[in-house]
C-alpha cells in the first residue's frame, strides 16, 4: 500500500509533462509565425531632415550659377518619411504591434503605398520623377516672386511600356493640344483625358524637334477608375539663372515648398531665417499654391526630433494636427508661397507670431 501514492503521482505527471510540451511547441510555432509570415503592412516613420540652405554629402543643396547670392543662416529643413517595407518584404507582427504603439509611426496596408499592379523599382522612379518635377516648379515660384520671367512647356518624361502611347508618343515630345483642346498643365492634360467617352480615341498633338503631329490614342482606365494614355509628364521651363538642387535618395514631391524658400533666401540680401531652426513640408506647383503631402505626423516628429522650434504645415492638411502638437514646436499653416515667406520672414525678424495662422486657427 505504501507504494500508491507514488504510482498514482507517476501516473498524473506524465499527461502533464505531455500537455506542457504541446502547449510549448504550440507557442513556439505561434512566435515562429509571428516573426516570419508576411504582413499586408508597411510602417510609416519619421525620416531624416535636410537643411535645404546646407549641404547634402559633401556638396550644397542648393547651386546657383550666373546670379548673385548672399550669405544664409539658420536652417530651413525639408523633411522625408521612411517606409518600412515593401511588397517583396513586409515587417513582421511584432514590428507592426510596436509601430501601433508609437505615435511617431503610422501602420498602413501595402496596396496604400505600393500599388497592387506597380512594382517596387516603378515606384521608386515615380517618386524620381515627382521629385525632379517638383524642383523644377519650386525653381519657378522662387525666380517668380523675384521678377524673373519663366517660360515653360508640357513635355514627357517617360512613356509606359505596352501602354496606349507606346510605339507613338515618346519621352522628350512636348504635348500641345488634346482634341483640339490646348492644355498647359498637368491638371488639364488629366481634365481632357478623363474626358474620353469610350467610343473613339482621343487626338493628342504633339512637337517633336520642331515638328507637329497628331496621334489618335485610346486610353485605358487604371485601379481607380481614371482614364489614362501611359505617359509621365512634367514642365519644362526655362529659367534665365541656372539653379542646380541636389539631393540624394530622396523622392516625391513634398519638398517643394522648403525648395522655394531656400532658393528665394540665397538669391536675397539679409537672411530670412534670423538664424532660426525652421522646418516645413508641402507640394508647390508653378502658380505658389502650396499642396497637402502623406505622412505629415511622421513629419511634425522628425522636425521636433531635428530640433525645429517652428513648423510650416500645408493647410489641407492641419485636421491631421489638431492633436498631439509637441509643446516646443509652432505649427503654422500655409496656403500659398507668399504664406510661408510671410511666415519665415516674421520668425527671422522676431516680430509678432500672434497674427500667423495656426492648424488649431480658421
Amino acid at each position: 500500500m505504501s507504494s500508491s501514492p507514488d504510482f498514482e503521482y507517476r501516473a498524473y505527471s506524465k499527461p502533464r509533462k505531455s500537455a506542457g510540451f504541446a502547449f510549448l511547441s504550440i507557442a513556439a510555432v505561434a512566435l515562429l509565425g509571428v516573426l516570419v509570415f508576411p504582413t499586408p503592412y508597411v510602417i510609416e516613420q519619421p525620416g531624416p531632415a535636410y537643411n535645404v540652405l546646407g549641404k547634402d554629402e559633401g556638396k550644397y543643396i542648393i547651386q546657383i550659377s550666373n546670379a548673385k547670392t548672399y550669405d544664409t543662416s539658420g536652417e530651413l529643413d525639408l523633411l522625408t518619411v521612411q517606409i518600412v517595407g515593401n511588397r517583396e518584404q513586409s515587417p513582421n507582427w511584432i514590428e507592426i504591434f510596436l509601430a501601433w504603439m508609437d505615435p511617431a509611426r503610422s501602420v498602413l496596408l501595402i496596396d496604400q503605398v505600393f500599388p497592387a499592379n506597380q512594382t517596387t523599382e516603378q515606384s521608386n522612379a515615380e517618386s524620381s520623377a515627382m521629385m525632379e518635377q517638383s524642383q523644377q516648379e519650386a525653381i519657378a515660384v522662387a525666380l517668380k516672386e523675384l521678377g524673373y520671367s519663366t517660360p515653360v512647356e508640357l513635355y514627357v518624361s517617360e512613356v509606359t511600356k505596352a501602354s496606349p502611347s507606346s510605339g507613338k508618343i515618346v519621352a522628350t515630345d512636348y504635348i500641345r493640344t488634346v482634341n483640339g483642346v490646348v492644355v498647359r498643365t498637368i491638371q488639364e492634360l488629366r481634365e481632357e483625358v478623363n474626358k474620353y467617352d469610350g467610343t473613339k480615341p482621343v487626338a493628342v498633338a504633339i512637337s517633336r524637334a520642331g515638328v507637329e503631329q497628331v496621334f489618335e490614342i485610346t486610353p485605358t482606365k487604371d485601379d481607380s477608375g481614371a482614364y489614362r494614355i501611359g505617359i509621365m509628364v512634367g514642365y519644362k521651363f526655362e529659367f534665365p539663372i541656372e539653379v542646380s538642387l541636389q539631393l540624394a535618395d530622396v523622392g516625391g514631391p513634398s519638398g517643394g515648398m522648403m525648395f522655394a524658400l531656400g532658393i528665394y533666401d540665397k538669391l536675397t540680401e539679409g537672411q530670412l531665417t534670423g538664424g532660426n531652426h525652421i522646418a516645413g513640408t508641402g507640394t508647390i506647383d508653378s502658380s505658389g499654391i502650396v499642396g497637402p503631402i502623406g505622412g505629415i505626423r511622421q513629419k511634425l516628429f522628425g522636425a521636433q526630433q531635428a530640433g525645429a522650434k517652428y513648423f510650416l504645415a500645408p493647410e489641407k492638411n492641419c485636421a491631421e494636427l489638431l492633436e498631439g502638437i509637441p509643446n516646443d514646436i509652432q505649427v503654422f499653416k500655409v496656403k500659398t508661397f507668399d504664406d510661408a515667406l510671410t511666415a519665415v520672414e516674421k520668425i527671422g525678424k522676431k516680430q509678432d507670431l500672434s497674427s500667423l495662422p495656426t492648424c488649431s486657427t480658421n
